[in-house]
């Protein structure tokens, strides 16, 4: 096990369901492999096949929290709830951006 996790690719067949739950998912996957909480499962990027009753993603199934904190990206522990999101407005972000465009160097640093 490579990083203290697990990679699977899920594939649902829906019959008469249009959407299925993830968090549905994610208990499922949990209890087929013995994951102690459902916060270390994390599933994404489901596709719906093309006529629909099929879909296929991708989950990470992770041996502890803390590994699921370590290795995974922020914007899926943000969705996981466990980091918050920092807010920025956009007008912010792009004042900034001209600001270090001007610099040279270290200043840069000092700067962001």
């Amino acid at each position: 096990m490579l990083d203290s996790r697990r990679e699977r690719e899920p594939r649902l067949t829906r019959v008469a369901l249009f959407k299925f739950q993830q968090a549905e998912l994610q208990e499922k996957l949990a209890k087929m492999y013995n994951v102690s909480d459902e916060k270390c499962v994390s599933i994404f990027g489901f596709r719906t096949a093309f006529g629909g009753g099929k879909s296929t993603g991708f989950g990470l199934i992770y041996d502890n929290i803390e590994a699921f904190k370590k290795f995974e990206p922020k914007h899926r522990l943000i969705r996981a709830g466990l980091k918050d999101a920092v807010q920025k407005s956009r007008k912010n972000i792009k004042e900034k951006k001209n600001r270090v465009k001007k610099l040279r160097g270290g200043a840069k640093n000092k700067v962001m």
